[in-house]
């Protein structure tokens, strides 16, 4: 489903992409991540509505600059390591914003435990398929990546719910973690390559 959903959007933004010839994709990366830092200041300022109108313009960007490249055959190892890191900044910048204009709070539960559970599992969903790729396996599965990620905290925000967004967030990310640390287990035992498999 997700897939197909890229599938989608990558062909509605295929003829932009193809007439952006004099931008350079890392630069519409780096635009990406000061829209979703303004984001998190908005988050942080209790600016909701606006934040989730940034938050959507970062995304709008971070799906952009990857089609910018495989349209004007750009791509590059290192466009793809900066475009991770920045997500993960982005990712980090909007949840703190977040916790920090008092949106994260859900009784009995204060700002910062759901914050620092959404921001960790945030940042494992990643780790596991980074880890799982040096590993020879690879670990897409689950529906808990980055652009769901984002689209519910978008929505969160423009509905006020912003607190039981990011906990829905928080669920995502580690049933996400979950399938994901299964799927490389079943991949690597497969291939009888794991030494250390002690469960």
């Amino acid at each position: 489903m997700l897939e197909k959903v890229k599938e989608y959007t990558r062909g509605a933004l295929r003829p932009l992409a193809k007439k952006i010839t004099d931008i350079n994709p890392n630069t519409l990366t780096l635009f990406g991540l000061l829209l979703s830092l303004v984001s998190g200041f908005l988050f942080a300022s209790r600016e909701v509505l606006l934040a989730g109108i940034f938050l959507l313009a970062s995304g709008f960007l971070d799906a952009l600059d990857g089609e910018v490249a495989r349209e004007n055959n750009r791509i590059t190892g290192f466009g793809g390591f900066l475009d991770s890191v920045c997500d993960r900044f982005a990712d980090a910048a909007v949840l703190i914003g977040a916790m920090y204009g008092g949106l994260a709070a859900i009784p009995p539960f204060p700002d910062w435990f759901m914050g620092a559970f959404a921001i960790t599992g945030s940042l494992m969903v990643s780790y596991t398929r980074a880890r799982a790729e040096a590993a020879g396996a690879h670990a897409s599965v689950g529906f808990g990546e980055r652009p769901v990620r984002m689209i519910i905290i978008v929505i969160g925000a423009f509905l006020g719910m912003v607190n039981r967004a990011i906990l829905l967030v928080v669920i995502i990310s580690f049933i996400t973690v979950v399938q994901r640390i299964a799927h490389v287990r079943k991949i690597l035992k497969s291939r009888n390559t794991g030494t250390n498999d002690n469960f």
